[in-house]
């Protein structure tokens, strides 16, 4: 068998041999040359329309990027996938201005993509840049990432979901801010639970209202111009004048980004108008003023 297998093998050779030798039709013998050579490996970028099992991460590598379709069990879904056109030698910074510019973006696509502003429904945006060795190779990109919550309050916990949040928030939409029912320690908010609108509650999202570009609240005074910012959301929401009286209709519940958030470009504040002085079992959308009485207390 053995005497055969090398006899096979070296007549195989011996008639490549002859036809090497015989005219080649057009072809030089030479079967690498007419080839294209293979162009360098470009920067790793990511894709839109994905989602991904893991939880959101600030830096995304090629090692660790494994995407799947959105009708799988995930946590993070992109929504788009823009490029920083600034050049500098390392990822921008979490405060930087190549940041803010691009979670301003993310935030007009994140919200175009949901149907509504993100921050009307349960929902958290966040921007991934490449690590530096990803941007040492050349990678320019910026991720938009939108990922479902529990909850907006405090201590919220990220949801593994099954399906695209395209449109998720036109309404009737179950991740829609609503009505809610406040837990309260003298008298201040310190929680919002959401509860059914028919169902006895004394707050409820009445919009967002968007800060101007100036430093986080560290003082009393600072908060000022988000508490009328949000009054201001109460009005429109309630159908009531927004003049002097309006306090005397409703209290406010503010619902800021945190610092870091505030950093990066997140300037949505969340608004609640709060009733002190009594619960209601309907929405107060365009109520006026016979739905928002003055209060008597």
């Amino acid at each position: 068998m053995g005497r055969r297998l090398g006899s096979l093998v070296a007549a195989v050779v011996a008639t490549a041999a002859l036809v090497g030798c015989a005219s080649s039709g057009g072809l030089d013998g030479d079967l690498t040359d007419d080839w294209a050579s293979m162009g360098r490996p470009g920067p790793f970028t990511p894709a839109a329309g994905v989602c991904q099992v893991a939880d959101f991460t600030p830096t995304v590598g090629l090692a660790a990027y494994a995407p799947v379709g959105c009708d799988l069990p995930h946590r993070v879904e992109t929504v788009h996938v823009g490029a920083f056109t600034v050049g500098r030698a390392t990822p921008p910074p979490l405060d930087s201005p190549e940041l803010r510019t691009a979670f301003a973006e993310c935030d007009t696509r994140a919200s175009g993509f949901v149907g509504d502003d993100w921050r009307a429904g349960r929902l958290r945006l966040a921007v991934a840049v490449p690590t530096g060795a990803g941007w040492t190779a050349g990678s320019r990109w910026f991720r938009c990432d939108l990922t479902e919550l529990n909850t907006v309050e405090a201590a919220a916990t990220v949801v593994t979901r099954t399906g695209s949040l395209r449109d998720a928030l036109k309404p009737p939409s179950p991740l829609r801010l609503g009505c809610q029912r406040t837990g309260q320690d003298r008298r201040r908010v310190q929680t919002l639970t959401p509860v059914d609108c028919a169902v006895a509650h004394d707050a409820e999202f009445v919009g967002v209202w968007l800060a101007p570009a100036r430093p986080y609240p560290s003082r009393p005074a600072d908060w000022a111009p988000l508490y009328d910012g949000c009054y201001g959301a109460v009005a429109r929401w309630a159908g009531v004048p927004a003049d002097p009286v309006l306090r005397y209709r409703s209290g406010v519940v503010v619902r800021p980004p945190g610092a870091a958030r505030w950093a990066v470009g997140d300037r949505g504040v969340r608004c609640y108008l709060w009733l002190s002085d009594r619960t209601v079992t309907a929405s107060l959308k365009g109520a006026g003023p016979a739905g928002l009485p003055l209060r008597t207390r």
